[in-house]
């Protein structure tokens, strides 16, 4: 008989399905090995960001605690800000996600701090290029550091040819206390003969020229700063009647004092409180030698802008008056006309000044005139004074104008003024009566 063949058939099956189960098991614990690697991979990728990010905050906030925040940006934008120049020449600023909704005090030094105690919940001082340690941190805004330069202040360093010197200094009035404070700041670039030497200031109030106060000495400088305060009791009604005088002096090794020169500044046409405290600076000028005309000399500017056709008068001062009466209620002004071919076209007068024979006006006037017109048109420069209940005086006279009607000092000054357009030429002229 023949054995029948199905069991074996059986076996063979059962070996192959434990087989399968074996392989499908195997695949499983590799496809499993390989997702809990990656896992933990992930998991230490986000602790390792995180423990970055917890240092990163401590390197912000550590230097808050000494208030030094200058610091605190030199030793986190050095490298980050040369980068991000390359991308924009704006400077952001972050507020990191922690300190959303924050409430701020204002402190004595300006920063700003929370007042949340926890060392990493103060904002950061320095600005951040990058946002790989600010996750969720938003930007306010940007600032172009271009727009908010301070203008160059050019007075220490834009002098003009043949300059001598300059002053700096600032003036205020107290209107309860009736005092004028003057405070002499420095000189700068002063030109003495000798390369250096030891200056002082001497400061006037005029028409007062017997008193005066002075300024320390400052040894062996040609820029000297001096800082010093200076009060001088003047009534708000005579205040804008006055006028500053500073003489700046050298002294040489004999101990004598040599004028090195000055600065004359009106009151006039200052607005003068106790809070408003004016800063000032002005060109050293050469003092006249020269003595006093018989009838005294008055200095003025001109100057023709040929575009505009407007010739401008800047009548700045007088000096050896001959008064008809030295008092405060003699009033001392200068009246400007202009004529053409003789004929009187336009006149205007300064303000006047009240019993001074060296008066300071530092007034301008401004006349229409035609440029074909500088040939026949002249200025004619009256010097008057007045009293009270008394008719006008005249004190002298100066005519400047072309060769039809001048000479000398008068004409060349009358030519140099149309040779330079639109710059001022300014000289002395001596009075007299005769026109």
């Amino acid at each position: 008989m023949v054995k029948p063949i199905q069991p074996t058939y059986r076996l063979q099956g059962q070996r192959s399905a434990s087989c399968c189960e074996r392989a499908v098991a195997v695949a499983g614990g590799i496809i499993g090995g390989i997702l809990l690697f990656v896992l933990i991979g992930i998991t230490a990728c986000l602790l390792w960001k995180k423990f970055c990010r917890l240092l990163s905050y401590e390197k912000l906030t550590s230097p808050v605690k000494t208030t030094n925040a200058n610091a605190i940006f030199q030793d986190q934008s050095t490298s980050e800000v040369q980068l991000k120049s390359t991308r924009s020449r704006s400077v952001p600023f972050i507020v990191p996600p922690t300190l959303h909704g924050r409430d701020w005090i204002n402190l004595t030094n300006e920063e700003k701090v929370q007042e949340d105690s926890d060392p990493y919940m103060i904002a950061q001082s320095g600005p951040r290029s990058s946002f790989h340690s600010l996750a969720g941190a938003y930007v306010v805004g940007t600032v172009n550091p271009e727009l908010y330069k301070f203008p160059e202040d050019k007075s220490e360093t834009d002098f003009p040819e043949g300059n001598i010197g300059r002053l700096w200094f600032s003036i205020e009035y107290e209107q309860e206390s009736e005092r004028l404070l003057v405070s002499l700041i420095k000189v700068r670039k002063l030109q003495p003969p000798a390369d250096s030497c030891s200056p002082f200031v001497k400061i006037y109030l005029l028409p007062d020229e017997r008193s005066y106060l002075q300024s320390k000495t400052k040894r062996k400088t040609l820029n000297p700063q001096f800082d010093e305060n200076f009060v001088f009791q003047v009534s708000s009604k005579m205040l804008l009647q006055r006028t500053l005088k500073f003489l700046v002096y050298r002294v040489d090794k004999q101990k004598k004092h040599h004028l090195l020169g000055q600065v004359i500044f009106p009151l006039k046409n200052e607005t003068l409180t106790d809070d408003n405290k004016l800063v000032i600076w002005r060109d050293l000028e050469k003092e006249n030698l020269e003595p006093p005309s018989d009838y005294g000399d008055i200095q003025f500017s001109l100057s023709y802008n040929d575009y505009l056709g407007r010739l401008t008068v800047v009548v700045l001062r007088a000096r050896g008056l001959k008064l008809q009466e030295e008092s405060h209620a003699v009033s001392v002004y200068v009246k400007v006309s202009l004529m053409n071919h003789n004929k009187f076209i336009k006149s205007k007068k300064t303000a006047a000044v009240l019993g001074s024979p060296n008066p300071v006006y530092n007034e301008t006037f401004s006349f229409k005139t035609d440029q074909t017109e500088l040939d026949t048109a002249s200025l004619s420069l009256s010097v008057l004074q007045s009293i009270k209940g008394e008719r006008t005086h005249l004190l002298g006279r100066v005519v400047v104008g072309p060769f039809m009607y001048t000479r000398g000092k008068e004409l060349e000054h009358w030519n140099e003024m149309i040779n330079k357009p639109k710059e001022l030429v300014k000289r002395w002229h001596a009075l007299c009566h005769s026109t």
